[in-house]
């Protein structure tokens, strides 16, 4: 049996923050909508759990179809729920899904403006007016940073930290200029990946915390890099080596030499990202940034109800997609929570009690599905 040490009861405090967010949104915003019908091939890919709440657990996760663009209007009758091997029932009624858009959590992310001359005029005009739209089309929770490639010491300036104030990030934007020299834009990207690593946590709730769901990086730029100490392979290890995607969404834009663009494309893909290769068709600029606000604002919570006995332990959790509904073409992804008991205090019992109006508990602790050619099953329902 494990235990939780103090350490873990901070890590736990912190997670409320998160965990109480999604409480008070429980109510699928999804539930009275068709599900998706698109037929393409599809992907999952769970990038956190939290257990702050438990008995209930909250797994994030990302689809994708073949165009990476995200599966919508899922909802509970596309998911399947899976904890130590046994499915659970889905008329049991014992989870709920949403999407990030519904809740109260945060996204973060970082926009790379290349400022070297080749992008003097109306590329970097365009470029600032897309970077303006994307601050708008936020939510106010999110976070954005701004850095701008230029000729500064470390070939990157930080025109703003993360910042949810939108005539804030407003103002810094409008200072920054186009009269790079050089373009060390490795560096610059590099950095925004470590800018994302760094995610303040703390408080019991949304109004006195930051805590952070997802990263993205969002670049402008027409993809030459110039003297960079990174090199694109670094950085292509370092993203292969991230154990939750860095998405890289790279709107690259030239009027020099395309073979550039070749860089950012790499990027891109190998990140999870799109890579949107604009030409000279700047005025698609706006367009794609809000496509973008779209993707990352349908990321996916399910939210189950545990039946594992509080231990301290890691449990194992499978999250499965049937896409589309009723097709039976489900694909699995695995990850593992931990059955640690709640600190109590008056935030996370509000916030559970919330949970339990719609995961109601069942009277007999089994929310499994019945399978009589599994062996011990027999009978059970």
């Amino acid at each position: 049996m494990g235990r939780m040490n103090f350490g873990g009861r901070l890590r736990l405090v912190a997670a409320v923050a998160l965990v109480v967010a999604g409480a008070g949104n429980l109510v699928s915003a999804n539930a009275q909508l068709p599900p998706s019908t698109n037929l393409d091939s599809f992907a999952i890919k769970i990038f956190r759990v939290e257990s702050g709440l438990y008995p209930f657990v909250q797994v994030y996760f990302r689809t994708f179809n073949q165009d990476m663009r995200p599966l919508v209007n899922l909802n509970e009758r596309n998911m399947g729920v899976m904890v130590n091997g046994r499915s659970y029932d889905m008329a049991k009624m014992q989870f709920v899904v949403q999407t990030i858009s519904h809740r109260e959590e945060a996204i973060r992310s970082v926009l790379v403006i290349d400022c070297s001359k080749t992008m003097a005029g109306t590329p970097f005009e365009e470029a600032l007016t897309a970077a303006a739209r994307y601050i708008d089309s936020k939510r106010p929770q999110d976070q954005v940073a701004v850095l701008a490639v230029n000729d500064a010491s470390e070939g990157y300036e930080v025109i703003s930290n993360f910042e949810r104030d939108p005539e804030a990030l407003g103002r810094r934007l409008a200072d920054v200029k186009c009269d790079a020299n050089t373009t060390r834009l490795y560096d610059a990207i590099g950095a925004a990946m470590q800018m994302c690593g760094m995610v303040s946590q703390g408080g019991v709730s949304t109004g006195d915390a930051e805590y952070i769901v997802s990263n993205s990086i969002v670049v402008f730029s027409d993809g030459k890099d110039e003297g960079s100490a990174l090199q694109r392979e670094d950085l292509m290890t370092r993203i292969s080596n991230l154990s939750v995607p860095i998405p890289i969404y790279s709107l690259a834009y030239s009027r020099v030499d395309a073979s550039h663009l070749r860089n950012l494309e790499a990027l891109s893909k190998n990140s999870f990202g799109i890579y949107y290769p604009l030409g000279e068709a700047i005025d698609r600029m706006q367009r794609c940034v809000e496509d973008v606000q779209n993707i990352l604002q349908n990321d996916y919570v399910l939210v189950f109800r545990s039946y594992q006995e509080v231990d301290g332990d890691k449990h194992p959790v499978k999250i499965g997609l049937e896409y589309p509904t009723g097709s039976g073409k489900m694909t699995y992804q695995s990850a593992e929570f931990e059955a640690v008991e709640p600190p109590p205090m008056d935030k996370v019992l509000e916030a559970q009690n919330q949970f339990a109006e719609r995961l109601k508990p069942l009277p007999d602790g089994n929310p499994y599905l019945s399978n009589p050619h599994v062996a011990g099953q027999e009978g059970q329902g």
